[in-house]
């Protein structure tokens, strides 16, 4: 299912988004005060800010991030444009993004009025970025546009650890951008199922049943949207388990779901639902035809064929197109 027009978050190039290249007009100094990185060094932005924060995280060519302020930073392209009088390049992350998606409530099928779309997605690092001082960033957040992406390197490596909000970036049915190279990721997307998903999606649904008590213990208060979500996760967990496949849409459990995000329900009818959809949980992980462990040679020949045709192609992902996932 493609994404709709309406839903979509504009890409038109901002001042200062994730991705972009930047001079300092300010020292950058440590924790113990002293000066890391003199007045005009170059970072990259790897996070912008978020509802009222007021900083960037900017990544620096030998590691160092550091959280500035935006008088704190200049557009390395707009600053080369007035010395040089010019055009200056610099690194488009648009460019390089191979797979992009819609997560969160939009996806899961339980959207209300107030949802946000959230977009996830996949970057191919360029061989000029990934060889630099920089080092490709492992991940890019820009929340003024709610996007984040994810180094493909790091992708298949959270994905080959059964990351929850990983597989369901694979499985997502809003799909909004995807390029050949994100095509040949989506084909392989069950190689990274495997029974692991019971530890991970299990044993985070646990842990975190266990805040929400002790919240309601200290507190006598719940965050019921939370644990709808943990509902649901345990849900798509066991489904996973079963079919092979992550069901990311609820389907009819959008309305029991969305009574527990109102607090219709209590917290005795929530918990003894989650504690039926633990036990079918484990029974589904006896019944389940999955492999013990992912299939981490096929990630890695993903990884190398996608590093060698970027690098043959000159760094620039061509024959970009949409794709309708059923």
């Amino acid at each position: 299912m493609e994404v709709p027009p309406s839903w979509r978050v504009s890409h038109q190039p901002h001042n200062i988004h994730a991705g972009t290249q930047i001079v300092t007009t300010v020292g950058v100094h440590g924790s113990n005060q002293a000066l890391v990185h003199p007045r005009g060094a170059v970072g990259i932005v790897t996070r912008t800010p978020c509802g009222h924060e007021t900083h960037f995280l900017v990544r620096f060519p030998d590691g160092f991030e550091a959280s500035l302020r935006r008088d704190e930073l200049e557009v390395l392209k707009h600053f080369k444009d007035r010395l040089e009088g010019g055009e200056s390049s610099g690194f488009d992350l648009e460019q390089h993004v191979i797979y992009r998606c819609v997560v969160g409530s939009r996806a899961y099928g339980l959207e209300t009025e107030e949802s946000d779309t959230d977009l996830r997605g996949v970057y191919l690092a360029p061989a000029d970025l990934h060889w630099s001082l920089y080092g490709a960033p492992e991940q890019f957040e820009d929340n003024e546009q709610q996007t984040c992406y994810w180094e493909l390197q790091k992708f298949l490596i959270m994905a080959l650890k059964a990351n929850p909000n990983i597989l369901e970036c694979l499985y997502s049915p809003l799909v909004e951008k995807v390029t050949p190279i994100g095509q040949q990721l989506l084909e392989v997307r069950d190689r990274f199922l495997s029974q692991m998903i019971f530890q991970t999606f299990n044993g985070y649904a646990l842990s975190q049943f266990k805040k929400i008590e002790q919240d309601l213990r200290n507190h006598g208060a719940v965050r019921w949207k939370h644990a709808m979500h943990l509902l649901r996760l345990l849900m798509s967990g066991a489904a996973t388990l079963r079919e092979g496949s992550v069901p990311v849409h609820v389907g009819a459990d959008r309305e029991k779901l969305l009574a527990v995000k109102r607090g219709e329900l209590t917290w005795d009818q929530v918990n003894a639902w989650r504690q039926a959809l633990h036990r079918d949980f484990e029974q589904a992980l006896v019944e389940t035809k999955l492999p013990e462990r992912p299939d981490y040679e096929a990630a890695n020949t993903l990884l190398l064929d996608a590093r060698k045709k970027s690098r043959a192609e000159g760094d620039s992902p061509s024959g970009l197109r949409k794709v309708a996932l059923d």
